[in-house]
């Protein structure tokens, strides 16, 4: 993504209301930038990461090592 878009509000991107409104994340608007989100292989949310979790944080790399191994 290039073009500043909205992540909430009227004007939500439908990309962002997949990922904050769906059975694992919930209803729950993103708070602030870096937020982190797990896609399966079958394109849906497996997880999510607040913005204070490091990327290389050992719970998204168990995250994402799960869902190649499936």
């Amino acid at each position: 993504m290039f073009d500043k878009v909205h992540v909430k509000g009227k004007e939500q991107e439908p990309l962002f209301n997949l990922l904050t409104g769906n059975p694992v994340t919930g209803k729950s608007s993103i708070k602030w930038n870096f937020e982190k989100f797990i896609i399966g292989k079958e394109g849906n949310v497996v997880d999510r990461f607040r913005s204070a979790t490091k990327p290389d944080s050992k719970k998204i790399i168990s995250s994402i090592e799960k869902e190649l191994s499936k």
